[in-house]
């Protein structure tokens, strides 16, 4: 929860550039919906760039966690952007979030969908 906060922290002024003309001209423009598309479409290519160079975000580096592939190995970009994709799915359907949530509280592994569906597991990274 921690790692997905400082995620929020990082994208929020990036996302703000691209915010700053509709807040400008009082949404006469585009209707207020487009701001939260702006940050998410931020966040995803923040989570999917970080995820494909790593195999965690920013936040997941700082909590020491970090997403792996079925056999070990860290995420390859295609992969990165399927999880990305589940992710993304999930906060937009909370019906498939909440089963995704009840996944990860029931499994011993404590996958969610995505990760069962794409064999990836989220691990604690060893200390340097």
């Amino acid at each position: 929860m921690i790692a997905w906060l400082i995620d929020i922290a990082i994208t929020a002024p990036i996302a703000l550039p691209f915010m700053l003309p509709f807040l400008m001209t009082a949404f006469l423009i585009v209707p207020l919906f487009a701001l939260p598309v702006i940050w998410a479409l931020v966040g995803f290519f923040y989570r999917w760039t970080t995820l494909a160079n790593g195999s965690a975000t920013w936040g997941m580096r700082l909590m020491a966690i970090e997403l792996r592939e079925r056999g070990g190995g860290p995420l390859t970009g295609s992969t990165a952007l399927m999880h990305t994709l589940g992710s993304t799915l999930s906060f937009a359907f909370p019906l498939i979030q909440a089963i995704s949530v009840l996944f990860m509280a029931m499994d011993n592994k404590g996958q969610g969908l995505t990760d069962m569906v794409l064999g990836t597991a989220m691990l604690n990274r060893a200390a340097p």
